[in-house]
């Protein structure tokens, strides 16, 4: 979170750019379709493009987008799988950068989906988190779903509602020591009776 905080500084303006199709964009290595065989009821097939739920399909899409904004990364884009973010400390230089990923996502055959984008703002959420030229925020959707947690009735659904809550922990003041008794019930050892 925080090595996102000093990439972001001195941005005031955001687009966030949500490819379509991401994975699917990928063409499976000539001679590896026999990998991901399957069979139904109506036969045998292959992907010929990278399907969800492969173990190395987000390391493998990473990987190009990472390869295509190569020059950019850090210096005006932040990119996570499908999820682009483009900043800039002007309207005039945003203009230019939001182009430039266009174009480069037009040169390799990368399409964004229009519904989930959006351009020139001066907030974004992004990954969870709401990007403005104050930092990062939490989402208050998010907020609210914290405080409208049920109450856990069993050990699984604690570990669920810690997971979420570490997510936003950089923004819970004294987090670990707030949320002690609660890891204090994941313990074998512990005696509670879950209701």
């Amino acid at each position: 979170m925080n090595q996102l905080l000093t990439v972001f500084n001195g941005a005031t303006i955001f687009s966030k750019i949500d490819l379509r199709g991401a994975y699917n964009l990928l063409r499976i290595k000539e001679g590896d379709e026999h990998l991901t065989a399957f069979r139904t009821k109506y036969g045998s097939y292959e992907y010929l493009v990278m399907p969800f739920g492969l173990t190395n399909a987000p390391a493998s899409f990473q990987n190009l987008v990472n390869d295509i904004f190569a020059d950019y990364l850090d210096i005006f884009v932040v990119v996570y799988l499908d999820d682009i973010m483009v900043f800039s400390s002007s309207l005039d230089e945003h203009v230019k950068h939001v182009a430039s990923v266009l174009q480069r996502l037009r040169d390799n055959n990368l399409f964004a989906k229009a519904s989930k984008c959006v351009f020139h703002a001066s907030s974004v959420e992004y990954l969870g988190y709401v990007v403005s030229s104050d930092g990062l925020k939490m989402d208050s959707s998010k907020a609210q779903q914290i405080l409208n947690w049920p109450h856990p009735k069993n050990i699984k659904a604690l570990q669920s509602f810690l997971r979420f809550a570490n997510f936003y922990c950089c923004f819970i003041k004294n987090y670990s020591k707030r949320i002690s008794a609660l890891t204090s019930l994941l313990k074998k050892d512990s005696s509670i009776s879950w209701l």
